[in-house]
């Protein structure tokens, strides 16, 4: 039960990040650009980490997904701010989140077996619950490039997806 506070904790991290850059100042495309490609990357190594220890066909499945799916739109990302000539910018939240992906990194990698796909699939759901929201409510909101903004929204279609596929997932798994 851990892996679930500590989505939690990523949660109310990252909320609280995006409610404290909401107060007093909308993010910046270069900000929203570096928030958005840091979920991306811990995405793919917490599903890196599982195609290493996982011998669950389904969460092997799941976890090649992330790694594809999160890959494919971080390179989009990248070309993006390379043709508009943009530096992605770290902030508190970026880093808020690289902190907390890496204790629960930390914690994950302790677990075997059917603990580990467990805690790794729950983990999926609440850290895509997160990003979806976050998407959604403050980035895409206040992204103020079209083809940023336009990006975003493909991903979250995307992540929604992952979202009811980490859901279907942690049903199945003991």
């Amino acid at each position: 039960m851990s892996f679930i506070r500590g989505s939690v904790l990523l949660a109310g991290l990252l909320l609280s990040s995006m409610g404290a850059t909401a107060q007093t100042a909308k993010p910046t495309d270069p900000q929203i650009a570096h928030i958005a490609y840091t979920a991306g990357v811990i995405d793919i190594n917490a599903a890196q980490l599982a195609l290493k220890k996982s011998k669950n066909k389904d969460v092997r499945a799941f976890a090649n997904d992330m790694v594809r799916d999160h890959k494919a739109v971080n390179q989009k990302a990248l070309a993006l701010v390379k043709k508009l000539n943009v530096t992605p910018q770290d902030n508190d939240t970026s880093k808020a989140l690289v902190k907390q992906a890496n204790e629960e990194h930390a914690k994950l990698s302790k677990l075997n077996g059917a603990a580990f796909d467990k805690a790794y699939a729950e983990n999926e759901v609440a850290y895509h619950k997160t990003v979806n929201g976050a998407l959604q409510d403050t980035l895409i909101p206040s992204a103020t490039n079209g083809e940023l903004k336009d990006l975003l929204s493909t991903g979250l279609k995307i992540f929604e997806g992952h979202q009811q596929h980490a859901e279907q997932l942690t049903a199945t798994l003991k």
